[in-house]
């Protein structure tokens, strides 16, 4: 399993200009290989990523300046542009109607990827020393394990940072012990069958008035003039801010619960139709907003490396369908009760999904459910637990 660790950088005037330069170097690449696929097509060839693999070496020759940047580095150039091009020939099978791969501006283009090599990491000193770069010293807040497979090196306004990805065994034995299954929602986070109701922290919300007026501040500048970078990079550090807020919020309650629960119960949502084919504009922003993908993506990696056993459940139903007697009760969104009118059976509408999605993981019969007392857990409860697991 490939985990990701990412820490602040710093590199120094000089390094920050190889880098930027390094940077540009990549991103004219990207657009040139992008440019000769599509000419290629044009005239009735199918272009090939090792084709294009093999006219990097050419291009090296026709423009020296890409020496500067190591060969690897660039070969994962080519590498991301065949994903994006997979990703994309992917969307259209499923039958959406999607143009072609866009050209990368200079504002879009903010990632190197040393790839197995060009790379040395000085533990003791926390320094990074990357080919054709120089040295950059790092936060290591917290150690990485496992062996490293390459390292991201990326901007994002102002800052810089280093990803180490590095590679760990997964844990074949599973743990024995509680079994929980959570549903997840707008109104709150997530609700769990043990009565625990998780407050939905809509950070995006609380800065909207925020955003909206560096929006309008960056829509008033001229483009590309000093003031213009100037409000940019202060809509950059607002969304920066929002985004590390999520990932605080949704790391802790993932640990959270991996550390709790033996089994854990979710649904297999799928969120990306979800969030294209909403009632709303706001009702699809609020699922974006959630990040409930994230949190499921956190809470698997996090379930594989501590031998817990994560079970993702048909959505069919869980809502809708009464967790006492298993009769269909159909009601909208707007009803937050359920109310059983076969078995007399009440209780709260998230409540009782998530005893449905705990039923259906652990393959439990149908049996009469005693209502309990919800929990509430606020935003600023959850915020404060610990990120890392117990040693």
């Amino acid at each position: 399993m490939l985990i990701s660790y990412k820490y602040r950088a710093y590199p120094d005037a000089t390094t920050e200009a190889r880098l930027n330069a390094a940077l540009d170097t990549c991103r004219w690449l990207y657009n040139k290989l992008l440019e000769e696929c599509n000419t290629t097509r044009e005239t009735g060839v199918t272009p090939t990523m090792r084709g294009m693999q093999a006219r990097i070496v050419t291009l090296k020759e026709e423009n020296p300046f890409l020496k500067d940047v190591y060969s690897k580095v660039l070969q994962m150039v080519n590498y991301t542009l065949w994903s994006n091009i997979r990703a994309l020939s992917q969307t259209k099978k499923r039958g959406r109607k999607i143009g072609k791969l866009r050209f990368k501006s200079a504002s879009r283009y903010r990632t190197l990827n040393y790839n197995q090599s060009g790379f040395k990491i000085d533990w003791e000193n926390s320094r990074i020393a990357f080919s054709k770069i120089g040295t950059i010293p790092f936060t290591m807040y917290r150690p990485y394990s496992g062996k490293v497979k390459g390292i991201l090196i990326t901007r994002s306004g102002d800052r810089w940072y280093v990803i180490v990805q590095v590679e760990q065994t997964v844990s074949a034995s599973k743990r024995e012990g509680r079994s929980v299954g959570v549903d997840v929602g707008l109104d709150s986070f997530a609700v769990d069958s043990d009565g625990m109701v998780i407050e939905n922290p809509r950070f995006y919300e609380h800065s909207l008035d925020r955003i909206k007026k560096l929006q309008q501040s960056v829509a008033r500048k001229q483009r590309f003039s000093q003031n213009w970078k100037m409000a940019k990079g202060k809509l950059e550090k607002a969304y920066d801010h929002i985004t590390n807020q999520k990932n605080d919020f949704l790391h802790k309650l993932s640990r959270q619960y991996v550390d709790t629960y033996a089994t854990i119960c979710v649904e297999d949502l799928n969120i990306k139709y979800l969030k294209e084919n909403g009632k709303s504009r706001g009702f699809r922003r609020s699922i974006h907003s959630a990040s409930w993908g994230r949190f499921f993506s956190y809470l698997s990696y996090k379930a594989a490396r501590a031998g817990t056993n994560l079970i993702k459940v048909d959505p069919r139903n869980t809502t809708q369908m009464c967790s006492n007697c298993g009769s269909i009760v159909k009601k909208d969104l707007s009803v937050r009760v359920h109310e059983c009118p076969y078995c007399g059976f009440v209780v709260d509408r998230d409540y009782n999904a998530a005893v449905n999605i705990h039923r259906v993981g652990m393959e439990q019969p149908f049996e009469p459910v005693e209502p309990r007392p919800l929990h509430h857990v606020s935003v600023m409860q959850v915020l404060s637990m610990k990120q890392e697991a117990p040693p």
